[in-house]
């Protein structure tokens, strides 16, 4: 990996750590040893691999989650990634998401129809910024 691209990389974590800090996690970036710990620490029950790039190579990526995930037992393996001017975007297995989704406190939609425009004005998955 180049100078250009673990810099943009760890201004990618700082970021990211930042903005899931004003929702308040308490986000350590893992350090500057790469591969030998956590992109970023501090979200229980998710592995976080951070990327920052414009060209994003999502099997490869996920791919290098799911073994720091089984190598840190942190959590399902999740990639959380950004391009220029573009924003955050978060992926993850579906399975994992709908294990997070059923165990949350949200309120029950898995009945037909009850979807849609009918979502609760409160913030049940905590996704506002503390003020």
């Amino acid at each position: 990996m180049g100078k250009s691209s673990q810099t943009k990389g760890a201004a990618g974590e700082r970021e990211l750590a930042a903005i899931l800090r004003q929702y308040g996690y308490d986000i350590q970036r893992g350090g500057f040893v790469f591969g030998e710990v956590p992109d970023l620490v501090g979200l229980p029950g998710i592995h976080i691999e951070v990327k920052r790039v414009e060209k994003l190579n999502l099997d490869a990526a996920f791919d290098q989650s799911s073994r720091d995930s089984e190598k840190f037992r942190d959590g399902f393996p999740t990639v959380i990634f950004r391009k220029n001017r573009k924003p955050w975007m978060v992926v993850m297995k579906l399975e994992d998401w709908l294990e997070i989704y059923n165990n949350s406190d949200y309120p029950d939609n898995r009945e037909v129809g009850t979807c849609g425009n009918n979502l609760p004005s409160t913030d049940p998955f905590g996704t506002q910024p503390k003020p």
